[in-house]
């Protein structure tokens, strides 16, 4: 309902709508959805749109300790035709409440809900007849996870399904995971709320300062400098999660995958640290991207950073250029001239 959209933080062309979801042990739970939508002309409206992906919704979903902010990167979609729409997922963000837990969850098919209610919100209930406009999911880190579990088991929902830096396995290896799960999931069921020790110095905040051409506006409250912190509830769904990739997805999308092409470890501040993803072990990443589908492309970024398009603008271009060439091909639309720096 249109009256719902309310101005957003981001400022124009970009809205918000809550997005209630009932209550849990914490109170009230929201998700929050924001939108920059194609500017349609009269001329367009007469005439039919031309643009290659006028018929496209985008769902992106952040990561962890994260919310949406990325104004660049919904300004490719809808330079292109398409509405954008990003996700704050409950107790994140713009959906996080006074007294709650930031971030936390012990299923991650708890989602589903948040992303019900938000294709509700963008005129595509999962309940309702099919969509003329098609969706294209877009997910980083914890938001890739979160978005290829849904995707395999929505077949049909999504024509493609755009994956930036996706975490689809646990830093310390698979055979890690496999070790510490029946631990942490011990731990989980007994004191679920229990924090694990924070690893993050707050360097991969500093090499996002570091590389940008312009200050990184974000809120403090919704991003801190350090990730959050881990609870074991949380952990174990994370891992849960893990598991399922390591088993088999069945995305039936072709799937696009974007990431750094070498990982660094962050011990000490080094420039290294601004050309490299300090969170994942890309290599891993790469060989569980090939259990999502049938259908997976891995596109290594040189001198990415763990958010690809925060990453300086030499990489960023490069990522814009390899996504453009990707997603044109893949949903079978005229590519638009992309120059240098177009999206800082």
């Amino acid at each position: 309902m249109a009256e719902l959209w309310q101005p957003d933080v981001l400022g124009e062309p970009f809205e918000q709508q809550t997005l209630p979801l009932g209550d849990d042990d914490e109170g009230p739970v929201v998700a929050t959805i924001v939108r920059s939508l194609a500017h349609r002309s009269v001329l367009s409206d007469l005439l039919g749109d031309r643009r290659p992906l006028h018929d496209v919704d985008v769902l992106y979903i952040h990561g962890w300790s994260d919310y949406f902010f990325q104004r660049s990167l919904a300004k490719y979609w809808t330079d292109r035709g398409a509405d954008f729409y990003a996700l704050d997922l409950r107790k994140y963000g713009r959906s996080l409440r006074p007294g709650q837990t930031p971030g936390y969850i012990t299923d991650l098919t708890t989602y589903d809900e948040d992303i019900a209610a938000a294709l509700g919100a963008m005129g595509r209930p999962l309940d309702g007849p099919p969509p003329a406009r098609r969706l294209v999911l877009v997910g980083h880190s914890t938001g890739g996870l979160i978005l290829s579990l849904w995707a395999s088991d929505h077949p049909g929902a999504a024509v493609a399904v755009v994956l930036n830096s996706p975490w689809l396995e646990f830093q310390l290896s698979a055979m890690t995971r496999t070790a510490v799960a029946p631990m942490v999931g011990l731990r989980a069921r007994l004191r679920p709320m229990d924090t694990l020790p924070q690893v993050d110095m707050g360097f991969y905040t500093r090499a996002q300062r570091e590389v940008r051409d312009a200050p990184l506006e974000v809120n403090l409250e919704w991003r801190p400098e350090q990730t959050m912190a881990v609870h074991s509830g949380w952990l174990y769904a994370i891992l849960a999660g893990h598991t399922r990739v390591a088993s088999g997805l069945h995305i039936e999308a072709p799937v696009c995958v974007l990431l750094s092409e070498k990982s660094a470890v962050p011990t000490r501040w080094s420039d290294e640290l601004t050309r490299a993803d300090t969170v994942l072990v890309v290599d891993d990443i790469a060989r569980a991207a090939l259990n999502l589908g049938a259908s997976v492309t891995v596109e290594r970024i040189p001198g990415a950073l763990h958010d690809i398009f925060l990453s300086r603008a030499d990489a960023r271009d490069i990522a814009y250029e390899r996504l453009d060439r990707w997603v044109m091909g893949s949903l079978g639309t005229k590519r638009l001239p992309l120059a240098p720096g177009t999206y800082p």
